[in-house]
């Protein structure tokens, strides 16, 4: 059996995907501009859905549980006057069917804050999410009802807009494993006329924001992967931002952390880490080298003893030469 040919490179590529394909549709298609096949996402975008996928390359899947952390900002549109079965356009309608009622400011405000903040949220019936080891969107096929558990997501910001006579606009920032579709029923179910969604836009992944992203169109044409990675849409691997404080090693520190073996560091600033707290662990030089898991904290907050969880393969590649520090990085 041969072994797998190494990842020539390594950061992250947004891409602006287009309404009908399915994210694992993208992720095939960058592997194959790329020439990479060590390519995954950070958050599937339904295929009526639109806008940014933020695809990981190289040592950067590595970082795919962390970065699915990032709260994720959307425009949408709801149709009101019925039920789906798939809570979206694509699926049955369902009775009763209702007459939207005429909604003003102050009555979409006081709906969308019964959706603010940290609420219980039962995912579609029709979901990748996964009951018993199988996906819901199967069970719902075969023609087996599963009623999928709430959970608890957090709403961040919620504006709702009237565009009558029987569409409101949609403007969420929510945390991980909310689904727009669910709150599009449930705003329908509220207001007693039933709704599903019609459209949505994913416009950003915390810091990464969809104008910034590789069009799905450029992805395909692309003549060579170098186009690709000396574009203005690709993020190299050690300008990669992770939703946990930072903290910088000197290089006999940084040496120690890339070789497993814990540190302490004395830092200001970093008071709210608690024992447990994930931290991003940079070289003097900026370089990324991985995550730390903080074992204690001592000194009111000011020392912290790190432990490293994930080691980047190319920080200890580049920390193995005569020097043996990660502030050699190449």
């Amino acid at each position: 059996m041969s072994r797998r040919r190494p990842s020539r490179f390594h950061g992250l590529l947004p891409v602006f995907k287009k309404a009908g394909p399915t994210s694992h549709d993208v992720v095939d298609m960058a592997r194959k501009a790329l020439g990479e096949r060590r390519i995954g996402h950070t958050g599937t975008l339904d295929p009526m859905a639109e806008g940014l996928l933020l695809l990981c390359v190289g040592q950067a899947t590595r970082f795919q549980q962390y970065l699915l952390l990032w709260d994720k900002t959307y425009r949408g549109e709801i149709k009101l006057g019925h039920a789906t079965t798939t809570y979206d356009g694509e699926g049955e309608a369902q009775d009763p069917a209702g007459t939207p009622p005429e909604l003003d400011v102050a009555t979409l405000d006081g709906l969308a804050s019964q959706f603010r903040g940290e609420i219980e949220q039962v995912p579609p019936s029709y979901s990748a999410k996964k009951v018993a080891g199988k996906k819901l969107y199967e069970l719902a096929r075969s023609g087996e009802k599963v009623t999928p558990e709430p959970k608890t997501v957090v709403v961040h910001h919620l504006e709702l807009e009237a565009a009558p006579p029987d569409q409101l606009l949609v403007e969420a920032t929510t945390s991980s494993g909310f689904y727009v579709r669910s709150l599009a029923h449930d705003i329908g179910a509220a207001l007693g006329c039933g709704g599903y969604l019609q459209h949505l836009l994913r416009t950003a992944i915390g810091p990464y924001a969809a104008d910034r992203a590789l069009s799905q169109e450029a992805l395909q044409a692309a003549e060579s992967a170098e186009v690709i990675i000396d574009g203005e849409a690709w993020i190299p691997l050690d300008d990669v931002a992770l939703p946990f404080t930072e903290v910088e090693l000197n290089s006999a520190a940084a040496s120690r952390f890339v070789h497993g073996q814990e540190v302490v560091v004395f830092k200001t600033g970093v008071e709210d880490l608690t024992p447990d707290s994930n931290v991003m662990i940079r070289s003097s030089d900026k370089r990324l080298l991985g995550i730390g898991s903080v074992r204690a904290v001592l000194a009111r907050g000011r020392t912290l003893n790190i432990t490293p969880s994930m080691v980047l393969n190319t920080a200890t590649k580049a920390s193995s030469g005569p020097k043996n520090t990660a502030g050699d990085l190449p």
